[in-house]
């Protein structure tokens, strides 16, 4: 009676009594196993990211004159802070050096001649926190104020130039307590009668230069607030006119990141425009208040200009504007999405 061997086992029995040979898996089944190579998957995601930018760049062409006025709206939001920026930037170079500003003046004794001076300027501009220094002889004191008083002709009849020779000795940094050390040290010096330092003026201009830059940042605050409602608000508007859509969608199985994906690329797209209008709208700006800004630095003797949107912070408001445009988009996308599930 002879026995059958079934197929399996016949496969598993090596011929002549040999070892056991294990079946080799397929080919096409071990690339089923590994699933689709890497290429594919990154050509694949590309594609859907290019079909989702095309599809929003071309709803917004069909509707040219409201994306036109929603850029503008945020252009103008945009402007405002920047503009005020730029301003406070030239408020301070209006206001000149601040090492300037916070000269000291080193008034010297009455029988100081030139020789003495210029030794003491030496002396000075070996010291530690000092730019510069520059002296100011009896004679050229006694010039310069003669033109600015229009005491000319009255000063004339003095028997002698009550006038002393001046020092005047610029800081390498302002700080108040630095420049108080100094002053003193200064004072100290042979030959000099009194130090005299006027920060006054230069606190004041600091104390409102901060004032400016507390405002800007306020309202910069309040401006992107508005401009995430306003992005919020129309990226609502085209996410109800395609309700009925994105349903479909998610009932033949698509997910929620490829649902939200092209109103996130409509809000970059937004964003982008607001940021090119809003570079737009500061550099003509500032070039039209130059003109009268030109007009009255030249009537005191200035020529004191404003100067244009630089490169860095254009290229930093463009940035600024598309990401708002993103993040306004995505949070109106994550308040609906829970909305679009097909009923």
């Amino acid at each position: 009676m002879s026995a059958t061997r079934s197929p399996k086992v016949a496969d598993r029995v090596a011929p002549k009594g040999g070892e056991p040979t294990p079946q080799k898996p397929k080919k096409r089944q071990r690339d089923e196993d590994d699933g689709p190579p890497f290429s594919s998957l990154l050509r694949a995601w590309v594609e859907s990211h290019r079909a989702s930018w095309v599809d929003s760049l071309r709803r917004l062409g069909k509707q040219p004159i409201g994306s036109f006025f929603t850029c503008l709206v945020m252009a103008v939001a945009l402007s405002l802070p920047m503009g005020l920026s730029l301003l406070l930037k030239n408020v301070e170079r209006l206001g000149g050096s601040w090492q300037r500003a916070a000269q000291i003046s080193l008034y010297l004794e009455l029988d100081a001649g030139e020789r003495e001076g210029q030794a003491l300027v030496t002396q000075i501009k070996g010291l530690s926190g000092v730019a510069q220094a520059e002296f100011i002889s009896r004679e050229q004191a006694l010039g310069e104020f003669q033109q600015q008083s229009g005491l000319g002709e009255a000063l004339k009849e003095l028997p002698e130039n009550p006038l002393p020779g001046v020092v005047v000795v610029t800081p390498l940094e302002i700080d108040k307590a630095a420049l108080e050390t100094l002053r003193q040290q200064l004072a100290e010096l042979p030959k000099v009668q009194q130090a005299q330092l006027d920060l006054v003026w230069v606190e004041r201009l600091a104390a409102i230069l901060k004032l400016g830059d507390r405002f800007v940042f306020g309202l910069t605050l309040l401006l992107v607030s508005a401009l995430l409602l306003v992005i919020g608000n129309t990226i609502r508007l085209h996410i109800e006119n395609r309700r009925i859509e994105i349903e479909v969608i998610k009932l033949v199985g698509g997910t929620d990141s490829y649902v939200r994906r092209p109103f996130l690329y409509m809000g970059a797209l937004y964003g982008f425009g607001a940021g090119i209008f809003a570079w737009g709208i500061l550099a003509f700006g500032l070039d039209w208040l130059n003109d009268a800004v030109t007009g009255l630095s030249g009537l005191y003797g200035s020529d004191f200009a404003l100067g244009g949107v630089p490169v860095a912070d254009g290229l930093s408001l463009l940035l600024g504007a598309v990401l708002l445009g993103y993040i306004g988009a995505w949070i109106a996308v994550w308040r609906h999405l829970r909305e679009l599930a097909p009923r």
